[in-house]
């Protein structure tokens, strides 16, 4: 067994457990609420990288905060995991972890329109409808229509009767204005 950090996962009281004062990444509240809801429904897949501070007794985040704040602000995963965080350690000076940090944020990369709307296309050709999938990867509903273009999936409907169901919010209200201005 090598001996990289993540052969060494230990599990540690939230409490214990404390950002680090430098950390300049943010997520927004939409790919926030997709982490919970990847930890909801996967668990921890990934340990949060931590160093341990002795004089305090605590673990300082070097990558992983966001996995950290969906324990702390949801009952339900902290109950799941009894209130214990899984950590792997570092040891490693203040300059080494700040570049650990950086290195840790700029490579989760991006995803590709083109392959997110492969992935799109795969699930509804697996039987999965449109809440569920803006559900489950916290999209909204037109940007898995845009999607749905991209692939080609409309020519599925290319002899389905049209329904307002169909209509964009934006569609709706130039319908809605016509028929005002028309009386």
């Amino acid at each position: 067994m090598p001996d990289d950090p993540v052969a060494h996962v230990i599990w540690v009281p939230l409490g214990q457990v404390e950002a680090n004062d430098y950390n300049p990444n943010v997520v927004a509240r939409n790919e926030l609420h997709l982490l919970y809801l990847s930890i909801l429904h996967d668990g921890y897949t990934q340990p949060v990288v931590t160093v341990y501070d002795a004089d305090r007794d605590r673990y300082i985040i070097v990558d992983g905060f966001h996995r950290h704040l969906v324990m702390k602000y949801h009952q339900d995963i902290y109950d799941r995991c009894g209130g214990l965080l899984p950590i792997v350690v570092l040891e490693k000076g203040l300059n080494d972890r700040m570049a650990s940090t950086i290195r840790h944020n700029r490579a989760r990369g991006k995803h590709t329109i083109a392959g997110l709307a492969s992935v799109v296309f795969a699930m509804l050709d697996g039987g999965w409808t449109d809440v569920a999938i803006c559900t489950e990867m916290g999209m909204e509903a037109e940007e898995l229509l845009r999607l749905k273009h991209i692939t080609g999936f409309a020519k599925l409907f290319e002899n389905v009767e049209y329904s307002k169901a169909w209509e964009t919010r934006r569609q709706i209200r130039i319908r809605r204005d016509y028929a005002a201005n028309a009386d």
